[in-house]
């Protein structure tokens, strides 16, 4: 399994020099450039992806992108009472490793994830943000989400019923019990059962 989505660079055919630079708000392609929504509309490229954050030194990847769909209200744990191996640390950008650790065990299922490897079809990882993670989307979000839009995808609800999204952190000393959701809406954080079922946004990290 791959976990990270590898940046191509091609010519165009009049030649012209493409922006594939890092930039939040740029469009990440289904060939894997990034490019403004505006190149990718001219030369009728699929866009997945936006991109939300950009790191400045490198050490978490290059950047970060949200997919264009939310997945449909689906629960964190098919099962009460196991943890799942996730980090329990909300302030560690360790979405990845979380969701292939919920995917992977063996002892309580996780419709999460495996909604999220049904859904994406790109050949690179796709993962559930960790909380530290929502925060960097939610810094973006009046940038972003008008792009979601425009790109054919689901824009990130704002109202107060449907903001809330579930993240990959369990929740310390209740990981067997409960995981964070996080509102999109308010930057806020609340205790769940993972047996109940919300909906949850895909992100991909970005790797020149």
């Amino acid at each position: 399994m791959l976990f990270a989505l590898p940046m191509v660079v091609t010519s165009c055919d009049d030649h012209e020099h493409l922006d594939t630079a890092l930039h939040i708000g740029h469009v990440v392609c289904s060939d894997g450039q990034t490019l403004s929504v505006e190149e990718c509309e001219r030369l009728h490229k699929e866009p997945v992806a936006v991109v939300f954050s950009v790191s400045a030194n490198g050490e978490d990847g290059e950047g970060l992108a949200v997919g264009l769909r939310e997945l449909s209200p689906v629960e964190f744990s098919d099962t009460l009472g196991v943890a799942q191996g996730t980090s329990a640390d909300t302030e560690k950008k360790d979405g990845n490793a979380n969701t292939y650790a919920m995917y992977a065990n063996n002892k309580a299922g996780s419709p999460l994830a495996d909604a999220v490897f049904s859904v994406w079809r790109y050949g690179q990882s796709a993962y559930i943000p960790s909380v530290a993670e929502m925060r960097l989307l939610y810094a973006s979000l009046s940038i972003i989400n008008p792009l979601l839009a425009r790109c054919g995808g689901d824009a990130i609800s704002l109202h107060d019923d449907g903001c809330w999204y579930w993240s990959s952190t369990e929740v310390s000393g209740q990981a067997g019990a409960k995981a964070w959701l996080y509102s999109l809406g308010t930057g806020a954080m609340q205790e769940t059962p993972k047996t109940e079922a919300h909906p949850a946004r895909v992100i991909i990290t970005l790797r020149k």
